[in-house]
């Protein structure tokens, strides 16, 4: 394993800064200066550094790059960057950030010249082509041109990008669309990224797949956990723990090659709050993303129950990336009951390190009730949630029972016990 030291205590808060600034659909002036308000919430929050969604320019959402070493303008420049940087250190927070490798925007100065020069072009070979010449798109959008990752140019540029973001303070990259890459660009590219940056981390986004053979293959720290994300809403959406249950069975056998990337809320999909029919449900969610192995990451708003619905049109991402106000006293009071209950249990999970690479082992499973441990190096907790409406009686490790309430959970480690309703 490559991951360092440090990220075995790493919680993420993920932003999509165009979004949260204003910035894309509509414009703010504000851009990074904004984050630098929310950084002692993200400490009160108990999060341990931030996981930054696109900041370079671009023409639309962040994800059609026109150039990586320049921050995007409607977020600012580099003393911005630098500012937010060196603010978020202070603090002791790291900073991610997000790395569009797999395509570019039509507007990038390296598709343009293959545009204008044709194969003359010094760049000619950095895009995918099909055999008539056509140019390889991303997932059908023309608007992002992908790139010939088996270009040692390509390679070289990547490499480039990475570590001058490094070396002006960044900790680490989450690279966008790496399901998209082949495996073995990343294993040329990473290697040299690690000579000058030991300490960097650097997972990838992979939303389906074999998870450990992406990551040994490709000399990734870790890849997004997708299949567990999508367990822990859909069973307690439909009532079933026994899926929840066989995906953790799986998550304990990725565990055995690297620590994947959890979350239960990210730019991409449907708002947690809105996934749910019963919001109760919400914090059962939360418990299971804090107390099994991973390094996890909240989605900002997600812990104040924002809502959101994804949707499969132009602009249907928007509804999940609204802008926030300057500052957290702008933030409305409803969610200061879930905000608690992500303070809670983010604490309980710094008090207990050793959950970054906890496996764990099911005690008790029905339909709406499950009891599950978590164990690592000689500690363990025990989880028990109940995702019913009425009242539950689970059997404990003691021998004795547990009462849980109606849509609550229940934490009990050795000498502390945390419980939480819905």
């Amino acid at each position: 394993m490559t991951e360092a030291e440090w990220v075995h205590h790493a919680v993420w808060w993920q932003v999509y800064p165009l979004g949260f600034a204003g910035a894309y659909p509509e414009h703010d002036n504000g851009g990074l200066r904004r984050l630098g308000a929310w950084l002692d919430y993200v400490i009160e929050l108990g999060a341990s550094g931030l996981l930054l969604g696109p900041i370079f320019a671009a023409e639309t959402h962040g994800y059609d790059t026109l150039d990586h070493f320049r921050i995007d303008p409607r977020l600012g420049d580099d003393g911005d960057f630098d500012a937010l940087i060196a603010a978020a250190h202070q603090r002791g927070l790291r900073v991610v950030l997000d790395g569009v490798f797999n395509h570019v925007g039509r507007g990038h100065p390296a598709f343009q010249d293959v545009l204008a020069q044709g194969e003359a072009a010094a760049t000619a070979r950095w895009f995918r082509r099909r055999g008539g010449g056509e140019f390889v798109t991303f997932e059908g959008h023309d608007a992002l041109v992908t790139l010939n990752h088996l270009e040692p140019a390509v390679v070289d540029y990547v490499v480039e990008v990475m570590t001058h973001w490094l070396r002006r303070g960044a900790d680490g990259w989450r690279l966008d669309a790496a399901y998209a890459v082949p495996p073995a660009f990343w294993a040329k590219v990473l290697p040299r990224v690690r000579a000058e940056f030991p300490q960097a981390y650097v997972f990838g986004e992979v939303i389906h797949g074999d998870y450990p053979a992406i990551v040994e293959l490709s000399t990734l720290d870790s890849v997004t956990q997708y299949e567990l994300w999508k367990a822990i809403w859909s069973s307690l959406e439909s009532a079933n723990f026994f899926e929840l249950s066989w995906a953790l069975e799986r998550h304990n056998g990725f565990l055995d090659t690297f620590v994947p990337q959890t979350f239960v809320g990210n730019h991409d999909v449907t708002r947690l709050a809105s996934r749910l029919g019963d919001e109760r449900l919400v914090p059962l969610a939360v418990a299971v993303l804090l107390t099994v192995g991973g390094t996890p990451s909240i989605y900002s708003g997600d812990e104040q129950g924002f809502r959101g619905v994804k949707e499969d049109r132009a602009g249907g991402d928007d509804a999940v990336r609204p802008p926030f106000p300057a500052e957290p006293a702008g933030l409305a009071p409803y969610g200061r009951q879930l905000h608690r209950i992500h303070q809670e249990l983010i604490a309980l999970r710094r008090r207990n390190a050793w959950l970054h690479r906890a496996r764990t082992r099911t005690l008790h499973l029905t339909n709406e009730q499950f009891v599950y441990e978590a164990y690592a190096d000689g500690n363990a907790l025990v989880i028990a949630l109940n995702a019913a409406p009425k009242p539950a009686t689970v059997p404990a490790p003691s021998g004795g029972t547990v009462e849980l309430a109606p849509c609550s959970w229940s934490v009990l480690p050795s000498g502390e016990a945390v419980t939480g309703p819905g």
